[in-house]
């Protein structure tokens, strides 16, 4: 029995490969995305609530507005409605890459109402000393209120990380691929259910292993 399945999970070993690559980089993506624009989003949404005016409010009204559609959106339901844009954008709606443009949308938003989420819990004390040593925006922000949330940030991005693992799943929908598409294709389709297990444990030591690293990161550089 144990043979059988080594003989089948070795069959089918290179496409596991692929897939897992083919995952590696939507989530890559998505990430990045995340980091880069959903970070300083998150921040500026902070922002127009801690310092009211008129500019910022409405800001903050269309900046939430974009964040709660995409939150609550339905995921196959956006991927699907986002298709013409990606293919306006990519010139093609169908591959990994493709694939990539709706996640990024999605951990933008995800990352952004998180980042927020965290600032909010910085002490206001640590504001008014900011504004009390006449601190820019910008030393605001990277001298004292990412250095406070450092940790939460941290821990906002791995749940975020673990979100697009499991929305990079449904990917195969648009050519997409992934692992989660290999799991449908080649395990459930074809009857070859140890594939599909063996995939889906690929899944869970992966979550798992991002749970723990993140976790293990927001203590060493917490310094509270």
């Amino acid at each position: 029995m144990i043979n059988a399945y080594i003989e089948k999970v070795s069959y089918y070993f290179p496409e596991m490969v692929k897939a897992m690559s083919e995952s590696a980089q939507m989530i890559l993506i998505s990430i990045i995305a995340a980091i880069f624009l959903g970070l300083p989003l998150g921040t500026w949404v902070y922002l127009t609530k801690k310092m009211p005016t008129k500019v910022n409010r409405l800001t903050g009204v269309l900046l939430n507005g974009y964040i709660n559609i995409v939150r609550s959106f339905p995921f196959l339901l956006f991927v699907v409605a986002l298709i013409p844009f990606t293919r306006l954008i990519l010139g093609t709606a169908f591959g990994t890459y493709a694939a990539a443009l709706p996640l990024s949308f999605v951990a933008v938003a995800l990352y952004a109402r998180l980042t927020e989420q965290v600032l909010l819990e910085v002490p206001n004390d640590i504001l008014e000393l900011a504004q009390s040593l006449g601190s820019t925006k910008r030393q605001l922000i990277f001298r004292f209120l990412y250095v406070e949330a450092r940790s939460g940030l941290v821990l906002a991005l791995t749940s975020v990380i673990i979100s697009m693992v499991s929305y990079s799943t449904v990917m195969g929908v648009i050519g997409g691929g992934g692992i989660g598409d290999f799991a449908l294709r080649y395990g459930y389709q074809r009857y070859e259910y140890a594939v599909m297990y063996t995939a889906i444990v690929l899944m869970i030591v992966f979550v798992s292993f991002i749970q723990l690293s993140g976790s293990w990161l927001a203590r060493k550089i917490n310094k509270k």
